[in-house]
């Protein structure tokens, strides 16, 4: 028997190859690609990569190809079945197990799909007709465009219309009514159309097709501004997200993904270009949702209104994801001006306001922090201590618990610097410098490595070794006459150090010392004694070792140059399979081997 076609590209569209990839394989992203040692050989050079955008894993070394069910078939030894319901549970999903339910309830799916695919072709051909002025005039006042209602395939459900009639020559009574479309009117015993009088907005599954709908009146009298489907059998408005299907083909482009309340928000934001964003279907944002978002984005930014009510509505949204959050995933809060939404901002200033805007936006953390914050009363030990009490409650309802301790620590080492007590005493000692905050400290000498490349940061550790023990390297002037630097600058910088080395006027140094030696290299001395890996361990080793760590480093270095050639090669011969490049690929291999 075989798993329904649409069940199988569900798990697909669900989860990313470099996830299910990723627990069995050391991943490392390189440019839209991943690229990790081989499962299937044993290897000292990566030569698998993974690319989530097409979909699929391969192997140069073992030419081993597939997608997400292949693999866990080659690596476990899993018949289709298997990876078919492990990774079915991975991406959420109830496991198809062919019993007369399960088949009936795909052909009820069928059904359901094919009523919703009428209605919105039925009223997508009522609102390009232009038959209603009224309708046309409003979507010109939001400044909707014919591309945008073409993309979204916007509609409109005209306040008379006989369309059910037309369904039921298809389809049975329960059949249209389990579509969420139609309800019955018990008193005059008619069915009536829950979004007649209202543009439609077809909310679609991850696969593309349209389970649910979204109406907006255009009329000042009616209740409701905007309505939604009731939960179906296959829609549950929890678990899925407006516009996922189309932006989910951002996410090698971007980490990021805009989360906006409106369906109107969604539309002009694509309309200016922005096509990774979603909206949440009219509900607090959920588990589930958050966890829809980060399967294709790492960083879901959340815009909301600048008024007050945008405010409160923001930090119940925080205090909810808060304990959700991931180590290696994000939730930021974007603020927008008062009175205005993504929808109005974008269109008054444009998009690159709106993405210089968005560069605003505070992590979680430190979104919540501000807003306990604005109510606190520095000078009140009590409001204090709520302020705290809070904050750790939140703390200690993180999930993942290691995450929380770290959280819990940031947080009490900045709540310490607001007791009235150190302020006291902050104030008496106001001449003296300010003590420096460790764990921003360290953050920002991690953020300051990552901007070097693994080899320029090697070349740092070089470099410090020598200025750090000019006496070992004096004696051994040959090893550093042999080096090449991978900018100019640093090799204008070894060639004066080989002649300071050389100089009797400094024979007497054994670290450098910047005043004596040239000026102009202030900055890359600071760089170097700041940045470089080696400089912990290398306190207090004999001339023997430096000399060892230096060879080691080197070598390091030989094997970066060696690797990058590699992985150029690798994507000539993926472009083109030549023989003399694979040759040359072949040999630069053994090469690395044999070091």
């Amino acid at each position: 028997m075989k798993y329904p076609k649409e069940y199988l590209e569900e798990i697909k569209l669900r989860l990313k190859v470099s996830h299910v990839v990723g627990k069995q394989v050391k991943l490392k992203r390189r440019g839209k690609e991943f690229i990790g040692l081989s499962p299937f050989s044993n290897e000292k050079t990566p030569s698998f990569t993974v690319n989530d955008e097409k979909g699929f894993f391969h192997c140069f070394s073992s030419a081993e190809h597939g997608n997400i069910f292949d693999f866990l078939m080659k690596t476990k030894n899993y018949k289709f079945g298997e990876a078919v319901r492990e990774l079915a549970s991975d991406a959420g999903m109830q496991p198809y197990r062919f019993t007369r339910q399960d088949e009936e309830r795909q052909n009820r799916w069928k059904v359901y799909k094919k009523i919703l695919e009428k209605y919105t072709s039925f009223c997508h051909e009522q609102l390009v007709s232009k038959k209603y002025s009224e309708v046309s005039e409003y979507l010109n006042n939001r400044k909707i465009t014919k591309d945008e209602i073409t993309f979204f395939k916007i509609g409109y459900a005209p306040t008379k219309n006989n369309f059910f009639e037309h369904l039921c020559e298809e389809f049975d009574t329960k059949q249209i009514i389990s579509s969420g479309i139609y309800y019955l009117d018990e008193k005059n015993k008619q069915y009536i159309d829950r979004f007649r009088g209202r543009l439609i907005f077809p909310v679609k599954s991850l696969d593309g097709s349209v389970f649910a709908f979204g109406g907006r009146t255009i009329s000042k009298t009616a209740l409701a501004k905007y309505i939604n489907s009731p939960e179906t059998e296959f829609y549950k408005k929890g678990n899925n997200l407006y516009n996922i299907d189309s932006a989910k083909g951002s996410r090698g482009k971007t980490e990021n993904v805009f989360v906006v309340e409106g369906y109107m928000d969604v539309i002009n934001l694509h309309k200016f270009g922005i096509q990774n964003t979603v909206a949440n279907l009219g509900t607090a944002m959920t588990e589930k949702q958050l966890d829809l978002i980060w399967k294709f984005f790492k960083n879901p930014i959340i815009c909301l209104d600048g008024d007050i009510s945008g405010q409160k509505a923001a930090l119940r949204a925080a205090e909810r994801l808060f304990p959700l959050i991931k180590p290696d995933f994000n939730i930021y809060f974007l603020t927008l001006p008062e009175n205005l939404d993504p929808d109005s901002y974008i269109n008054q200033n444009g998009k690159e306001s709106f993405l210089k805007l968005s560069e605003n936006k505070l992590e979680i953390q430190n979104f919540i922090w501000d807003s306990y914050y604005q109510d606190v009363d520095k000078q009140d030990p009590r409001s204090l201590a709520i302020f705290e009490r809070k904050i750790k409650n939140l703390c200690n309802e993180i999930k993942d618990k290691t995450l929380g301790k770290y959280f819990l620590d940031n947080f009490t080492q900045r709540i310490a610097e607001l007791t009235p007590n150190l302020n006291f005493k902050k104030n008496i000692f106001s001449g003296f410098k300010k003590r420096t905050n460790p764990l921003q400290k360290t953050k920002d000498l991690y953020k300051q490595k990552k901007k070097f490349e693994e080899k320029e940061l090697k070349e740092f550790s070089i470099l410090f070794l020598i200025i750090n023990n000019l006496d070992v390297f004096r004696k051994n002037i040959e090893l550093i006459s042999e080096i090449t630097f991978s900018n100019d600058l640093m090799m204008q910088f070894k060639q004066k150090l080989v002649s300071y080395l050389l100089s009797e006027k400094f024979f007497d140094r054994k670290k450098l010392k910047i005043e004596d030696f040239d000026m102009r290299f202030t900055n890359i001395v600071n760089l170097i004694n700041m940045n470089a890996p080696v400089k912990i361990i290398s306190i207090n080793k004999s001339e023997e070792e430096i000399i060892t760590m230096f060879n080691e480093i080197t070598n390091e270095i030989e094997e970066i140059d060696l690797r990058k050639k590699i992985e150029f090669l690798e994507h000539k011969v993926s472009l083109n399979l030549d023989e003399k490049l694979y040759s040359e690929l072949l040999s630069l291999r053994n090469q690395l081997k044999s070091r």
